[in-house]
């Protein structure tokens, strides 16, 4: 009679919990048996590792085996336990000395030759077990630069079975023949997720390839929807742009990631984690260290936005777009239900998914973008009578974005047609991103100090209590917007998300407190009616 046991992770969205993966010999009929909630794949991996050890040169013991997954009441899913499986069966039978993998926690699929494949949420898994007080970790080896972004722990990447018995046993570890030349490493293929190409809008490399040598610049006049990207940037406020066709809401949106700062090392990490359980991360790129940009198309699902899926949930655009900016193109096109759908992790940052197998929570603090046309044609001007569509259309179609959904956008801004004189103007280019990325940079510099000692880090996650009573405007500044909450056409979230902007437009012009000024444009840019107030901030203010 034989026993061993290791460890490996099982993922419940990014939160991992310690596995200790137990093998048992007994004397009888040959028989393997796996237990402790396994799904199907995992099932499966039964005759995976078996064909794996035997063709790393390794007997497979003909005695009755028993492998359990403790705890026996969390679910358990996926290929990543193959490694564990494998490890835990050699110590059994003595190829390895049980009492090495005792303290290891192992992550990764086996091929039936051997080879060590990477699986998704590698990071999260090291991270749960870092957390568990582990400190030596083996994984595949085109995922031992992901494990290694966690401090404190130790890290075995190996390419393939024959290599983790080589260096667990103390004996010479073999060397693998290396892929043919020019062709991509078939390894790498389980890193990415299969339909979670460039094609879906789930752009995970950041501002840097997002940005493709764009730049503001290259924006033609649109002064007060400039001014609109750089507050949102600033204080991380959702945006919503409306103007018709051609007039430059997707090249505004598009450039937006770039002119966020980079992400922390804790940011960092919880985009990565995310990416990393999406199967989104880039090959050689471990760290996401640039605020990522999702822009789904409007034919999304609720489940596609907020996560979700069979059996096992899915993190969905919201928490793809974690820490960067969720663009919604053509917003009135989406279903109602999908878009209602993200009222709650608007206010809360986060989602949670209930499923029979459990409960989910992934992570959504993410810079909404809106964008839409006025009507179904697109013309619907005051200043324009080109438009075909009758008032009750325009209404019905302008009504698809709900009032709650809207209630919860901190800026709304019109954004008009280009001009000929504005196209054909050499001059009329605008700030460059370099620029403009530096005074929000400095903004939320400005912020930081303001918010240190506290939870939160821009003035958009402030709540309304403690902005009321700790962060006043200038005396008086705040008069026209409580008359407006007097006539109705401010609601008491929409009062806060006002004071909120006026913070970022002070941050942004170097101002200690709110001024009037500052409150007429945070009201301007949150109602859309004019009020007399320049819509530049910068060189054009």
């Amino acid at each position: 009679m034989g026993f061993a046991r290791t460890c490996s992770v099982a993922l419940v969205g990014v939160e991992g919990v310690v596995v200790e993966v137990q093998a048992d010999l007994e004397p009888g009929v040959a028989a393997f048996t796996l237990v402790g909630l396994p799904d199907k794949s995992l099932t499966e991996s039964k005759d995976r590792v078996r064909a794996a050890v035997v063709n790393s040169g390794s007997a497979w013991p003909q005695k009755k085996l028993t492998v359990g997954l403790s705890p026996a009441s969390v679910p358990k899913s996926g290929s990543g336990f193959d490694l564990a499986v494998a490890a835990a069966v050699l110590g059994a039978c003595e190829r390895i000395d049980p009492r090495v993998l005792a303290d290891i926690v192992m992550i990764g699929e086996l091929g039936l030759d051997g080879r060590v494949r990477p699986v998704r949420g590698v990071l999260p898994a090291v991270l749960a077990a870092a957390d568990a007080g582990y400190e030596q970790v083996v994984v595949p080896e085109s995922a031992a630069a992901e494990a290694s972004l966690v401090p404190g722990v130790s890290v075995l990447g190996v390419r393939s079975l024959r290599q983790l018995i080589a260096v667990l046993a103390d004996e010479p570890v073999p060397d693998e023949d290396p892929d043919t030349a020019g062709r991509p490493d078939p390894l790498l293929a389980g890193l990415r997720l299969p339909g979670a190409g460039a094609a879906t809008g789930m752009h995970t490399t950041g501002a840097a390839a997002q940005d493709n040598g764009h730049d503001l610049a290259d924006v033609i006049g649109q002064h007060a929807a400039r001014t609109a990207v750089e507050v949102a940037a600033a204080g991380g406020h959702h945006l919503f742009l409306e103007g018709p066709p051609g007039a430059g809401k997707t090249m505004l949106a598009e450039r937006l990631p770039a002119v966020l700062p980079p992400l922390t090392r804790q940011e960092s990490l919880e985009v990565t984690a995310v990416h990393s359980v999406a199967g989104l991360l880039p090959a050689g790129k471990p760290l996401v260290d640039t605020a990522p940009y999702c822009a789904p198309h409007h034919s999304a699902t609720m489940q596609a936005l907020v996560g979700g899926g069979q059996n096992i949930a899915r993190p969905g655009a919201v928490s793809l777009a974690h820490r960067g900016v969720l663009f919604l193109d053509e917003a009135p096109e989406f279903s109602g239900h999908a878009l209602d759908a993200l009222r709650q992790p608007l206010e809360s940052g986060h989602v949670v998914i209930a499923r029979s197998a459990g409960v989910v929570r992934f992570p959504a603090k993410f810079l909404m973008v809106l964008a839409a046309n006025p009507c179904p044609c697109g013309r619907f001007s005051p200043r324009d009578t080109q438009c075909e569509c009758p008032p009750s259309v325009i209404r019905r179609y302008q009504a698809r974005l709900s009032g709650p959904l809207l209630d919860r956008v901190d800026l709304r801004v019109e954004v008009d047609p280009v001009s000929r004189s504005q196209l054909t103007d050499l001059d009329a280019r605008g700030e460059a991103t370099a620029t403009v990325a530096g005074r929000v940079h400095a903004a939320r510099e400005r912020a930081a100090a303001r918010l240190t000692g506290t939870p939160w880090s821009t003035n958009s996650e402030i709540p309304g209590r403690e902005l009321r009573s700790r962060w006043h405007a200038v005396p008086g500044a705040m008069e026209e917007a409580e008359h407006q909450l007097e006539r109705g056409t401010l609601t008491a979230r929409g009062i806060d998300r006002v004071l909120r902007v006026a913070w970022t437009v002070a941050d942004l012009t170097g101002h200690d407190r709110p001024g009037v000024t500052d409150v007429s444009l945070a009201l301007q840019l949150r109602t859309g009616v004019p009020r007399g107030v320049p819509m530049t901030i910068g060189a054009g203010a």
